[in-house]
């Protein structure tokens, strides 16, 4: 997939310091073949951290990517356990940042080959944008995948560290396709940041993937929307909108902490 990557990249007008954002397990589509697909020595050679790496450095970009690491050991039938990893990394080719999928979707069976991540990590994204401050060009981003969007206290916890955006790659299904848009919107308002959420298109032996891309305001403003078709969205965004919007409804300033449930109703 790296060739399909640089092609449709190609196809856009890319500018230095643009974050550019892939599905998740870009390299090799959602699998559960962990022992084949890890990246990393040594059961694999490095090819897709290199290529991230290589990218970045050539279209002078943040890129935020996907591949399959093993975890360091092996479930009960002897299988490698893997990690499904989302790397960061910087316009000069340096990873900044890796986050583990916290939720592996049990549903669905990955619990059974990938172990979950233990930490919600942040990152700074910066654009190169002359004459203006910092604060007007750059972003905290929080990185997610796909299953991860639906548990609220993740994106939460990425608040608490900062967090001004969030980035999130995905195999989410067609059957669930009004679930991914509405979890997207409700990230994006109830933490007042963007969302930067990039769903697979096409079929595997098992689904078929409805795309849906979108990037969303920290209001909850669709900006700009993919269909189904594989293909690249871009959105220009004003980090000074987000924090406007985080001064006129200051929100977070409300929240409780150390509510506990109280004791249940008679029926």
């Amino acid at each position: 997939n790296y060739a399909r990557v640089e092609k449709l990249l190609d196809g856009v007008d890319i500018a230095p310091g643009d974050l550019i954002v892939l599905p998740e397990m870009f390299d090799t589509g959602f699998s559960f073949h962990v022992a084949k697909n890890a990246d990393a020595p040594p059961l694999g050679d490095g090819a897709t951290a290199a290529f991230l790496g290589d990218l970045a450095r050539r279209r002078r970009c943040t890129v935020h990517g996907a591949l399959t690491a093993a975890a360091g050991h092996q479930d009960f039938s002897g299988a490698i356990v893997g990690l499904n990893r989302a790397m960061i990394v910087g316009p000069d080719g340096e990873t900044i940042a890796q986050y583990d999928k916290v939720h592996p979707f049990s549903y669905g069976k990955e619990a059974e080959h990938f172990a979950g991540g233990h930490a919600v990590v942040t990152y700074p994204w910066r654009a190169h944008v002359e004459g203006r401050a910092i604060e007007e060009c750059e972003l905290m981003v929080c990185p997610a995948i796909c299953y991860d969007l639906r548990f609220p206290e993740l994106f939460r916890a990425g608040l608490d560290l900062g967090a001004q955006a969030y980035a999130i790659g995905a195999n989410w299904p067609s059957a669930r396709a009004h679930h991914w848009r509405a979890l997207i919107i409700a990230r994006a308002i109830e933490n007042q940041a963007f969302v930067f959420a990039v769903n697979r298109v096409g079929r595997d032996p098992a689904l078929e993937y409805a795309g849906g891309s979108l990037v969303v305001s920290a209001k909850g403003e669709v900006l700009v929307e993919a269909d189904d078709r594989e293909q690249v969205v871009s959105a220009s965004i004003d980090p000074m909108a987000m924090h406007r919007w985080r001064g006129e409804f200051p929100a977070w300033q409300d929240r409780r902490f150390g509510v506990s449930p109280g004791p249940a109703t008679p029926a």
